[in-house]
């Protein structure tokens, strides 16, 4: 199991923000409408994440034991290039920042 499959601490650390291009009410985009806020007039998070306490609406179950993304194949690119290597138990500092915010053991950091 991938520990980002136990931890899901990112997704309660940090607002995600991208661009209104990801959206599906647009074309080409393929993150769900409902699951945004608007930010900034072509800057959008997802929901659950601009305010605290953080938690992403995409999130599927209890951080730091097993946790899923409702979304996961239409997440944003944010997700998408957070902390690449913690899949494979190599985080980075914004991932360990993520995961001592919930009381979680860093990763071993991966090698720049």
């Amino acid at each position: 199991m991938s520990p980002c499959q136990s931890c899901g601490a990112c997704c309660a650390a940090y607002r995600v923000s991208f661009s209104c291009h990801e959206v599906d009410d647009l074309p080409g985009g393929s993150v769900p409408e409902a699951l945004v806020e608007s930010v900034a007039p072509h800057l959008v998070c997802m929901r659950g994440t601009a305010s605290a306490p953080v938690r992403c609406v995409a999130l599927r179950g209890k951080v730091g034991e097993a946790v899923s993304c409702a979304i996961y194949e239409f997440r944003p690119s944010a997700c998408r290039e957070f902390a690449p290597l913690a899949a494979v138990g190599r985080g980075d500092e914004a991932c360990n920042e993520a995961r001592r915010r919930h009381g979680l053991s860093d990763l071993t950091v991966a090698a720049a």
